[in-house]
């Protein structure tokens, strides 16, 4: 992609990475794949620290709901946004989700503050 030269910069130093796409396109599904091996593995981040996020258009076919994806993308955390429908479930999911960011990044703070210290 014509981005390909900017995403050193869009990962350094990152926490997270949310990856949101539409499951009824079968060439998201491939992309997705790409997306995750770059962005969480060679970086390389926790699966903890990925958010997978299928989102549904209005009046979009609901039956991607019991999607089900391949290894390695079946470990991440996934959600499905249907803003028309339930907007209050994904916050909630989005708040979780950074949650357990700021806990990881306090985490790894505290044990760089000890290193330095001992």
């Amino acid at each position: 992609s014509r981005f390909e030269t900017c995403w050193p910069a869009l990962m350094k130093d990152s926490h997270g990475v949310i990856i949101i796409f539409n499951p009824e396109l079968p060439s998201h599904l491939k992309e997705i794949e790409m997306w995750y091996s770059c962005f969480v593995q060679q970086q390389p981040l926790l699966d903890s620290q990925c958010l997978l996020v299928a989102h549904h258009k209005p009046g979009s076919a609901g039956d991607t709901e019991n999607l089900s994806l391949a290894y390695p993308l079946n470990k991440l955390k996934l959600i499905h946004s249907n803003l028309e429908e339930d907007p209050e479930d994904v916050r909630m999911e989005f708040m979780k989700y950074f949650r357990s960011i700021i806990t990881l990044m306090n985490e790894s703070r505290e044990r760089e503050e000890m290193s330095i210290i001992s």
